[in-house]
Order: structure tokens, then sequence, then C-alpha cells
């Protein structure tokens, strides 16, 4: 399994995290999207209708009727009921129920980077994951940094 930590230092989440989902939608895959807080969850929502006017991100909130059929659930626990395969850990919390899926996508800033460093170390010793971690440039590009 593999598990990519993003440091937000320049661009915000809202910018970051739909051009994951869109890249793992267009692979085939689905995205389970996972944020503690219901205020938090809203605002991704908001973000991924409205985050480029040219695209398309089909997408919910988790608990609908057609939880199934999304490929991209947001939600506020670690049930991936659209079947996903790959997560998005969005509100800077690592969770060991991320090591279920195929592939995790660690999001967090520099409020969470404590935390983030200890998991960095703790998956180090698990020889069933393998860990990147992206930062972003001068220019605003992710460049991978481990």
């Amino acid at each position: 399994m593999q598990v990519d930590f993003y440091h937000l230092t320049q661009l915000p989440l809202e910018r970051a995290l739909p051009r994951i989902a869109e890249r793992v939608v267009a692979g085939g895959g689905r995205l389970l999207v996972v944020a503690e807080h219901e205020e938090a969850r809203q605002a991704l929502d908001r973000c991924l209708w409205a985050y480029a006017p040219e695209s398309f991100l089909p997408h919910a909130q988790a608990g609908g009727p057609g939880d199934a059929r999304q490929p991209v659930l947001i939600a506020g626990d670690i049930q991936p009921t659209n079947g996903a395969r790959n997560i998005a850990l969005a509100d800077g919390l690592w969770r060991d129920g991320a090591l279920a899926f195929e592939r995790a996508f660690h999001f967090f800033d520099d409020e969470r980077i404590v935390e983030a460093r200890q998991a960095w170390r703790t998956l180090g010793d698990r020889g069933d994951v393998s860990r990147r971690y992206w930062k972003q440039g001068e220019n605003g590009r992710w460049e991978q940094a481990a």
C-alpha cells in the first residue's frame, strides 16, 4: 500500500485535493475523502463543485441513497460505501484505517506537522507500506522530497 504525504505550504487543500481526485477518477478509480467535522465536509463538497469552471467531478456526501455510485464520496469516517480503494485524509489527521486501502493521500498543513511526522515515522516501520512525501516548491508545483 502506498501513502502519499502532501504538505500544504502554498496551495490550500481546496486547490490541491480536486486535482488528486481528478487523477484518481480519470484512472478509473474511486476516492473516499475523509474529514472529521461537518463544516469541513460541506466546504469540500462546495469546493469540488466549483473549483474549476471547465470541469465536472461527480461526487456526493456520504449518507445518501446513491453512495455506491459515487466516484468521489465525502465522509466523516472510513466507510468506503462507494467501493473506493483510494482515500484522502483531508483534515490533517492520520487514521490507521487508511491502511486498508490501496493508496492514501494524507493532506496536512503546518498546524498538523507534528502529527504528520509521527505518522511518517510509524509507517516507516511497516514493510507493507511505501511512503512518499510531497512539498510545494517555489512555483507551487508538487515536488517529491522523500
